[in-house]
C-alpha cells in the first residue's frame, strides 16, 4: 500500500457474486458487541416502496411519511423544513463505557426502526449511511438485521456509534470489528456475507437507529436520512469500457492535495499521506459553498496550509479502524454542513457519474491499482479515494486525485477504459500476482438537501431519493 492509500485495504473481500467464492478478510482488532440499548424491538411490517431493480439497491428513509412508517420507542418527529427524527422522550437509560477513553457515562436513549425493506436483488454485501446532527454530549449509533434468503435472521449488528464531536461530554466515533454469526460478518463499514458461493444472501434488512443523550439535559440529536445499499456484483478483474454519452462537461471544484498534510497530527491516520477520503470529501463540501468558520478551525496550528482538510480529518475519524477511511462517516461528516445530504453507494458504470456530472454533482469514487494500471497516477495504492469532477470531449475521466505533490497538481485526466476498470472491478491483483478485492463501484454522493429537478430525477434514476 503506497502513502496515498488509507489504512484499510478497500473492502472486505465477499464481493463476489453467485459464482465466485470469496472470503472476507478479517478486520481484527475489536470484540462483538449489541446496542448499548439492550432489547431489540420487534420486527415491523414490509416496507412497501419499490426498490430500484438490478445489482444494486440503495434504499433510505428520509420523508415525513417514512419515519411515520417506522417503530417509534421515543423518537418523534424533528420540527424544520427538512422531515428527521429525534428523542422526545427516553425510552430509557444504560450505562456505556468508551473503550477509546475508557470512561463510562449514563445515557438516555431513544429508537426509530425502519420497517423490513427487501432488497431487489439478494445481496452479499450492505453498508449502511445516515444524515445527522448531534449536539455535544449526545450521539447515535445505527445498527442493522438482516433477513437471510433460507428464512434465518441476523443479529443486531452495530454498523456505526457516530457523534459530530469529540469533546470531552462525547463520546468517540467507532465502528465495532469482531461481529459476526458463522454466517455473515461486519468488516469496518460493510456487511458482507462470509461465503458468497454457498448460494446464501441478504435477501432484506431492517435499520434501526438509537439516539443518546446525558440525563437530565433537553437535548437531542436529528436524524434526517437512515438507508443502507445492498449489492451483489459480478465476480471479475477487468471491466468493459461504456461508451462515451453525456461528456464535455467539468465542474470547478476546489482542488486539495492530501500530500502537503504529511506528518501533520499523525494521532489521526498517521497524518496527511493517508487522508484521501476526508481531503476528497472536503473539496465536494466546498464545492457546494460550505465550509467550516474560524472558530471551528480554530485548534489548527495556523502554519498549516488548507486547515481544513486537517479538520476533515479529525472529524472524520475512526478511534476502533483507526483511520479517516470509514466510508460512512465521511458521508455523516459531508451532512453536518448547512443543507447537504450524502449517501454512500455503488454505481455500475462511468455512464451513470456522467449523468451526475452532467446536472452538476460530482462523485467521489474508491479504488485501487498498481502504478501500471492508471497512466499518469504515478502510484499505486490498495485503496484509495478521489474525486470525479468531469469528463473530456471523447470521454476520459477528470479527476481531483488528492494523492498529488501540491493543490495545483490536484487536476488530472485519467483513461476512460483503466479508470473504469479500477473503480467497478471487484478482484485485482497485487504486485505479487495474490488476489485481492476491489470497490466494485463504490462512492460517495453529496448533493443539497434541496436538489433541482434534474438533480432530484437523475439522483432517483440512480436509486437515490
Amino acid at each position: 500500500m503506497t502513502s496515498s492509500a488509507p489504512r484499510r485495504t478497500v473492502l472486505a473481500a465477499a464481493l463476489a457474486a453467485a459464482a465466485g467464492a470469496a472470503t472476507p478478510s478479517a478486520q481484527a482488532a475489536g470484540a462483538s458487541r449489541v446496542s448499548a440499548a439492550g432489547t431489540a424491538a420487534a420486527p415491523t411490517a414490509p416496507d412497501t416502496a419499490a426498490p430500484r431493480k438490478g445489482l444494486v439497491d440503495y434504499h433510505a428513509w428520509t420523508t415525513a411519511a417514512d419515519w411515520a412508517r417506522g417503530h417509534a420507542r421515543g423518537t418523534g418527529p424533528a420540527p424544520g423544513a427538512r422531515p428527521g427524527i429525534r428523542l422526545v422522550h427516553p425510552a430509557g437509560t444504560v450505562d456505556y463505557r468508551d473503550p477509546h477513553t475508557g470512561r463510562s457515562a449514563a445515557w438516555e436513549y431513544a429508537t426509530w426502526t425502519s420497517p423490513v425493506h427487501t432488497l431487489t436483488a439478494p445481496a452479499t454485501e450492505a453498508v449502511a449511511s445516515w444524515n445527522a446532527h448531534t449536539p455535544p454530549g449526545t450521539w447515535i449509533a445505527v445498527e442493522l438485521r438482516g433477513g437471510y434468503s433460507d428464512g434465518g435472521h441476523t443479529p443486531w449488528y452495530v454498523m456505526g456509534r457516530w457523534t459530530s464531536g469529540d469533546g470531552d461530554t462525547d463520546i468517540r466515533r467507532t465502528s465495532l470489528d469482531g461481529q459476526k454469526d458463522g454466517r455473515s460478518s461486519i468488516s469496518t463499514d460493510t456487511f458482507a456475507i462470509d461465503t458468497p458461493a454457498s448460494g446464501l444472501r441478504l435477501a432484506s434488512y431492517e435499520l434501526r437507529a438509537t439516539l443518546y443523550r446525558r440525563p437530565g439535559t433537553r437535548l437531542t440529536p436529528t436524524v434526517w436520512r437512515l438507508g443502507a445499499m445492498g449489492s451483489d456484483l459480478p465476480d471479475r478483474f477487468e471491466v468493459p469500457p461504456s461508451t462515451p454519452g453525456r461528456v464535455g462537461r467539468e465542474l470547478v471544484v476546489p482542488r486539495y492535495s492530501q500530500e502537503i498534510h504529511k506528518g501533520q497530527y499523525p494521532q489521526y491516520d498517521d497524518g496527511g499521506e493517508a487522508w484521501c477520503s476526508p481531503t476528497s470529501s472536503q473539496m465536494i463540501i466546498e464545492f457546494w459553498g460550505r465550509k467550516p468558520t474560524q472558530q471551528q478551525l480554530s485548534w489548527v496550528n495556523p502554519d498549516y496550509a488548507d486547515p481544513q482538510v486537517c479538520h476533515a480529518a479529525r472529524y472524520t475519524f475512526d478511534y476502533q479502524y483507526d483511520g479517516c477511511g470509514n466510508w460512512p462517516f465521511n458521508a455523516a461528516y459531508a451532512a453536518t454542513y448547512r443543507d447537504l445530504q450524502s449517501v454512500v453507494t455503488r454505481l455500475t458504470s462511468l455512464t451513470d457519474a456522467e449523468r451526475l456530472i452532467h446536472v452538476g454533482i460530482p462523485v467521489i469514487t474508491s479504488q485501487s491499482f498498481l502504478k501500471t494500471e492508471l497512466d499518469g497516477a504515478g502510484y499505486g495504492t490498495a485503496g484509495h479515494l478521489m474525486t470525479v469532477i468531469g469528463f473530456t470531449k471523447t470521454g476520459d475521466v477528470i479527476a481531483n486525485d488528492p494523492a498529488s505533490a501540491d493543490d495545483a497538481a490536484v487536476r488530472h485526466v485519467y483513461k476512460r477504459s483503466q479508470f473504469e476498470t479500477i473503480w467497478l472491478r471487484t478482484k485485482r491483483k497485487d504486485a505479487n500476482g495474490q488476489v485481492k478485492s476491489g470497490s466494485g463501484g463504490v462512492c460517495y454522493l453529496y448533493f443539497p438537501a434541496h436538489p433541482t429537478a434534474a438533480q432530484r430525477r437523475v439522483l432517483a434514476e440512480l436509486g437515490v431519493r
